[in-house]
C-alpha cells in the first residue's frame, strides 16, 4: 500500500461498522486476524493472545502518527480465527505472512536480539553474504548470528580465503570448461580480487566449474562446523610471515585468525543452541470453554528449532504409536553440526529460540524424543500432559 493511501481522510462509518462489528463478536481468545482491503485481499496479517483487545486497540491508536492507525483505516474489512494458544497464534501468522506475502507486514522483522544470517546464494556459482533477510527461497540460510560486523568480518575472510566471488548476483559468468579457449583468452575479470588472488574470477573464465564447486564446499564445510581447514591456510601463511621475519604480514593474518575463529565460536554456540531446542512440547488449550475452548491441547515436535510435526495430543494407542512413529523419525538424524536452512525455515527457527527465550517456564511442559521413543511409566508417551502444559499461563507477545 503506498503512502498516498495511508495518508487518505479515514471513511469515519466503515470504520465504525468495523469497530461495532469486533466489539460484538470478537472473543478474548489467542488468534490471527487479517486486514483486507476494498478488493478483498490480505494486505496485513497479525497475532494476538487476546484477538478481542488487540483489535480494539487499533480503534484507539493516535491518527495519523502511528502505523496501528493507518492499517485500520486502510482496511475494508477484518477477519481473524481462534487458535488454542499464544504459540499456535505465532506459527500461524508466520506460516500466513509466508502464503499471502501481505506488503505491510515487515519481513525479517525479529523478536530475537539484533541477529544475521549467512546466506548461500543460488546460480551457477553461490556466493556467501551476511544478511538480515530471509526471503529468498531459492537461498540456503545458516544461523542466526549476533553481531553483524563480527559475522561480515569472518565471512569476508573465508571468501577471500577460499577465492569465492562476491560480485552482483546478476553478474554474468563462464567457466573454463563450459567456455572456448579464446573466448576465455579475450575475458577481463571484473574486478581486481583475481589479481589478488582472493576470487577464482569465474566471470572470465579463470577456473572450472569444479574448482569452483570445491571451494564452496570447503566454506560450506566450515560454516556447518564439519572442517578448520580455512585456518590451516591462516597458519602456514603466520608460520611463512614469522619465518622470514615479516612481522607486520604476521600481524596482518593474526587478524583475519582472529575473525576466523570468532565465526566459527559463534558455529559452536549456535550447535549447542539448536541442539537443546530438539524435543516434544505440550500446549495446553487454555481458553475457557464457555467460548468453546479447553479441547484442543497439541503437541509439537521440534527438532533443532523447527517445528517438524504438529498434532492433537495423542489420547488413543493408534494416535500415541502413531506420533511415537514420527518423533523416532527424527531421533536418528545426526546431531552436530549446524545445517542449511531454507527461508521458511530460517524464520520458524528465529520465532522459537525467542519464544524459549522470552518464556524459559515453557521448558518445563517439553518432554525428550525417548520418553515417546521408549516410553516407561508416567512419561509423555502414556497420554498425560506435562505439569507445565496443565498449569503455566504463557507470556503475551502480541
Amino acid at each position: 500500500m503506498s503512502a498516498l493511501a495511508f495518508a487518505v481522510a479515514p471513511a469515519a462509518d466503515s470504520l465504525e461498522k468495523i469497530r461495532e462489528r469486533v466489539k460484538r463478536q470478537a472473543q478474548r481468545r489467542p488468534g490471527v486476524y487479517q486486514f483486507h482491503d476494498p478488493a478483498g485481499g490480505v494486505f496485513y496479517v497479525g497475532k494476538a493472545k487476546d484477538l478481542r483487545a488487540r483489535l480494539m486497540s487499533y480503534f484507539t491508536a493516535a491518527w495519523p502518527d502511528t502505523k496501528a492507525s493507518q492499517l485500520i483505516r486502510a482496511a475494508a474489512d477484518i477477519t481473524w480465527r481462534y487458535l488454542p494458544s499464544e504459540f499456535a497464534a505465532l506459527l500461524e501468522e508466520l506460516r500466513l505472512i509466508a502464503k499471502l506475502r501481505p506488503f505491510s507486514n515487515v519481513r525479517g522483522t525479529r523478536t530475537l536480539r539484533r541477529i544475521v544470517f549467512v546466506k548461500v546464494t543460488s546460480g551457477t556459482a553461490p556466493k556467501l553474504k551476511v544478511t538480515e533477510q530471509t526471503t529468498d527461497r531459492a537461498a540456503r540460510y545458516y544461523g542466526p548470528f549476533q553481531g553483524g560486523y563480527r559475522t561480515a568480518d569472518g565471512v569476508r575472510v573465508l571468501t577471500d580465503l577460499l577465492q569465492l566471488r562476491d560480485c552482483a548476483q546478476d553478474r554474468s559468468l563462464a567457466y573454463s570448461d563450459q567456455t572456448d579457449l579464446f573466448d576465455a583468452l579475450a575475458m577481463q575479470a571484473g574486478c581486481i580480487r583475481h589479481e589478488l588472488g582472493t576470487c577464482l574470477a569465474p566471470c572470465a573464465a579463470r577456473c572450472s566449474a569444479a574448482e569452483y564447486r570445491v571451494a564452496l564446499e570447503a566454506a560450506v564445510g566450515f560454516l556447518e562446523g564439519r572442517t578448520v581447514q580455512p585456518m590451516g591456510r591462516i597458519l602456514d601463511a603466520m608460520n611463512e610471515a614469522a619465518e622470514s621475519k615479516d612481522y607486520e604480514r604476521a600481524a596482518h593474518w593474526r587478524d583475519k585468525m582472529e575473525a576466523l575463529e570468532d565465526l566459527f565460536a559463534a558455529i559452536s554456540r549456535l550447535r549447542a543452541a539448536t541442539d537443546a531446542l530438539s524435543f516434544v512440547y505440550g500446549v495446553r488449550d487454555r481458553t475457557p470453554t464457555s467460548v468453546g475452548g479447553g479441547s484442543d491441547d497439541r503437541v509439537y515436535l521440534i527438532h533443532r528449532g523447527v517445528v517438524r510435526a504438529e498434532a492433537p495430543w495423542p489420547t488413543t494407542p493408534i494416535e500415541k504409536d502413531a506420533f511415537a512413529g514420527t518423533v523416532k523419525r527424527f531421533t536418528t538424524l545426526p546431531k552436530g553440526a549446524p545445517v542449511a536452512r531454507t527461508a521458511p525455515e530460517m524464520d520458524q527457527l528465529a520465532l522459537v529460540m525467542s519464544w524459549f527465550r522470552q518464556n524459559p517456564d515453557e521448558f518445563d511442559a517439553t518432554t525428550p524424543f525417548k520418553d515417546w521413543t521408549a516410553p516407561e511409566e508416567g512419561s509423555a508417551h502414556d497420554g498425560s500432559v506435562p505439569r507445565a502444559a496443565r498449569t503455566a499461563d504463557s507470556g503475551d507477545t502480541a
